[in-house]
């Protein structure tokens, strides 16, 4: 309903409101959002800082500039060049996003788009340097645009390119880029290659940028250097923080802002009168918070304060354009302590908290799932013979600690592998080691008769190798659903034009992922839980959400760290009861566990670990009983008894 209402809207907008200026003015809020979608992407899902979209907008409008000043190209050939190059130098301040996060890369991107502002300058040649280029609006098909039917044509490009993002976020590529933004770590373990997905989600947003770029040549018909500085750079982010992050409203929401913005801080009387309304309504809410308690005097101190003193200092300024990025800069730190989410994120939370069924849709197809669709039955888990994984004389080594020492590890098919050990014993450093965060410094690793060590952890889980972490590293903002649908990734074979085009093949594997995921829910038990965002899960239901996760990779072999570390008895039952369930459809399971009872209820094989070496293996009951697991538990010498006469009672303690 709102979206024909938006279409109706930008239909009539011309007619209701015929002053060309305000027209215009229409035209550049729809193209800033265009560049917003693709900045959201960067910003909002894959949580990279990127300060350079300035100067990736200035090179589709030089693109174009250049393109038609020099050459005479036509609006069809100049726009999809402006998207392809933008794109490409997109794929490029991507590269130092391989390397380095936070804000080393907001200074890196601020350096790129610094240096194309100064290469804009200088290259007279081809840009005319700070002369500018004019251009006139283009011809479509032998008919001359004027500003009115130009307005038409971004609005299309813009409804085009909110639906084209859309698609592409709500997709199996948009839930690559939030989990690189949650656990970057958990997102190779899942299959999806980190590095490959910052580098898509540079270059799609450069393209957003490109395609804005141009448009905003023909619409302002003159563009200069001076025109994508810093200034430009901050009013981009403020627009996605302000008007929420994940959400193409938002953008559309922070486009009207920012281009209103400087307007408003153009003419000093109107600012002040804006200042007064805001201090007002900071006090009234304040006190209306202080009244029912929701809120103590020091949490609404800042936020009154700030309105107040900003109401003040209004009167006291002449001229408001020297201080324009300064009060650029307190809105920005405003919203990001106190509207996190910003004014979409804050109207979505009052509505839930008013209607909560309002946003808790029903998804058709968890009425799908099915527990024996949870789990495909491969031929390598039929065959139940010989060996799965074999580690042989592995090292690794952090400078002069040697946290694993030469240490040899054969899991039969079809077995609950125990490993177990004091604290710093290497239990997780093996782990990382046979999942690929780590490199080993010598000794190899094979699974499956294929050596899998110096490979990458996104190829090993690929190749049927699923891990949990000691510290859950699910996806907080996602649901339960599309956590598992995460694990799943590696099942759509469909590329980026298929989704933006919402091709058969798509929705095929989008619906046939979906029911599988439905399934593995319903046979971990968490179906009625699907809609809930991971972070808002109970303790024990994130630990079993994170196995249901690794359960999507359909894997040959499945390492389980601490999955019982934290829980209560009740979880831990459930959770014994899961794993065996695991087993009988033919994986093989690694435990890591301190607790003992666990490990001798489900485990056949047990090897103990202590100072990064192998002391035992064997039975559970032999390891228990033996003299070098005890006094590596306990500390005391090899021939003394503990306490209880077994390491359970002891190791139940230490957890």
């Amino acid at each position: 309903m709102l979206a024909v209402l938006g279409i109706v809207a930008l239909g009539l907008f011309p007619v209701i409101f015929p002053n060309p200026y305000y027209i215009h003015l229409a035209e550049t809020i729809l193209i800033y959002a265009i560049l917003l979608f693709g900045l959201d992407i960067v910003v909002g899902y894959t949580g990279q800082v990127s300060l350079g979209h300035a100067g990736l907008f200035g090179i589709g409008s030089y693109t174009t500039g250049v393109l038609i000043f020099k050459l005479g190209v036509p609006f069809l050939i100049a726009a999809p060049a402006s998207i392809a190059l933008t794109a490409l130098f997109g794929a490029i301040l991507a590269l130092p996003a391989l390397r380095v996060t936070g804000p080393y890369l907001a200074m890196v991107t601020l350096a790129f788009g610094t240096i194309i502002q100064i290469l804009i300058n200088e290259m007279t040649f081809l840009t005319e340097g700070p002369l500018g280029i004019k251009v006139t609006k283009p011809s479509l098909f032998g008919f001359k645009l004027d500003e009115v039917s130009f307005f038409y044509l971004v609005a299309v490009l813009m409804v085009l390119s909110l639906i084209v993002a859309s698609r592409i976020l709500k997709s199996h590529l948009g839930r690559a880029f939030q989990a690189l933004r949650d656990s970057p770590v958990a997102c190779d373990c899942m299959g999806v290659s980190v590095y490959r997905y910052k580098v898509y989600a540079f270059v799609i947003s450069a393209a957003f940028a490109g395609l804005a770029g141009s448009l905003y040549t023909y619409s302002q018909e003159y563009i200069s250097p001076n025109t994508y500085n810093f200034e430009l750079t901050i009013l981009f982010l403020l627009a996605v923080i302000m008007g929420g992050r994940k959400t193409r409203s938002g953008a559309l929401i922070g486009a009207l802002i920012v281009v209103m913005l400087p307007s408003l801080l153009s003419d000093i009387e109107l600012f002040r009168k804006i200042a007064v309304l805001f201090a007002v309504v900071a006090l009234l809410s304040a006190a209306t918070l202080l009244a029912k308690q929701r809120k103590s005097l020091r949490e609404v101190a800042v936020p009154v304060l700030a309105t107040v003193g900003m109401a003040v200092f209004s009167f006291k300024l002449e001229n408001i354009t020297d201080w324009r990025l300064t009060i650029f800069g307190v809105m920005t730190l405003f919203v990001v302590y106190y509207l996190q989410d910003g004014i979409v994120g804050f109207a979505r939370n009052l509505v839930e908290r008013l209607r909560p069924s309002a946003v808790r849709l029903h998804d058709e197809y968890h009425d799908q799932g099915n527990e024996n669709l949870a789990l495909e039955t491969s031929a390598d888990s039929a065959d139940q013979s010989g060996n799965l994984l074999h580690a042989k004389q592995v090292l690794m080594q952090f400078g002069g600690l040697k946290a694993l020492n030469q240490v040899d590890l054969d899991i039969a098919k079809g077995t609950i592998h125990g490993l177990i050990g004091p604290n710093g014993s290497g239990k997780s450093t093996m782990m990382n080691v046979l999942t690929g965060i780590y490199q080993p410094t010598a000794g190899t690793v094979e699974f499956n008769g294929r050596v899998i060590s110096g490979s990458t952890p996104s190829a090993i889980a690929l190749g049927g190798v699923a891990r949990t972490f000691q510290n859950v590293q699910l996806f907080g903002e996602m649901t339960s659903t599309e956590n598992v649908l995460v694990g799943l990734h590696h099942t759509f074979k469909c590329n980026l034009l298929d989704v933006m085009l919402n091709t058969p093949r798509y929705r095929k594997e989008e619906r046939r992922a979906r029911v599988r995921a439905a399934s593995i829910l319903l046979f971990a038990g968490l179906i009625d839980l699907a809609n809930e965002e991971a972070r808002n899960l109970p303790y024990g239901k994130q630990r079993v959400l994170e196995i249901s996760r690794a359960l999507g990779l359909n894997p040959s072999l499945l390492l389980l760290d601490e999955p019982a570390a934290g829980l209560t008895a009740p979880d831990i039952v459930e959770l014994v009861a899961i794993i065996r369930k695991i087993r009988q459809h033919g994986i093989t399971l690694i435990l890591i566990e301190h607790h003992m009872d666990v490990v001798m209820t489900l485990c056949d094989t047990v090897t103990v670990l202590d100072f990064g070496q192998k002391i035992a293996e064997g039975m559970p009951a032999a390891v228990q009983a033996d003299p070098k697991v005890i006094e590596a538990y306990l500390g005391g010498t090899a021939g003394e008894e503990p306490v209880g006469g077994a390491v359970p009672a002891v190791a139940t303690v230490s957890n």
